[in-house]
């Protein structure tokens, strides 16, 4: 019988001080691929053709904000101090945990984004941040590992 793969078995990771780790906290985490396409009608055909040609993926993105995290402290930094251009771009790797590679190792997907803030203080209980990723070069294959129970991951590239 199929399995359904469940949200919580794709992890996110983002590379703060040479390191990637976790994504927590985060209420919103959603791809949106962003397909480019070519279209043209021949005169000819009755019909219209589609092409992709490109992507330019993004995920929105919305999180708690938790006191002591690192990836929480480096996108609020990007926020509060308006940075821009090559001083916004992090690296994000997800990791698909039930997608198992050679070892203890799972399937992985690595990309540089731009982190867009959008806003802040949304909620009433808690104090949160959202905005989007926005893709900032190749997409990368490969697996992740982990000693840690996934708190941390190191990315190999296929």
């Amino acid at each position: 019988m199929d399995k359904i793969i469940k949200r919580n078995e794709k992890l996110a990771f983002y590379k703060v001080n040479d390191t990637y780790k976790r994504m927590r906290g985060f209420t919103e985490f959603s791809m949106n691929k962003n397909p480019k396409e070519y279209q043209r009608k021949y005169i000819d055909e009755e019909s219209q053709r589609n092409d992709i040609v490109g992507y330019n993926p993004s995920i929105s993105f919305s999180f708690d904000r938790f006191s002591e995290d690192d990836v929480h402290a480096d996108m609020v930094a990007i926020a509060d101090n308006e940075k821009v251009g090559s001083g916004a771009v992090r690296s994000i790797m997800i990791v698909d945990t039930s997608k198992t590679t050679e070892g203890s190792g799972c399937s992985a997907q690595l990309r540089e984004f731009s982190v867009i803030p959008d806003s802040e203080g949304n909620d009433t209980d808690t104090y949160t941040y959202s905005g989007t990723l926005k893709a900032n070069g190749e997409l990368k294959f490969g697996h992740a590992t982990s000693t840690d129970d996934w708190q941390t991951a190191e990315f190999t590239e296929a």
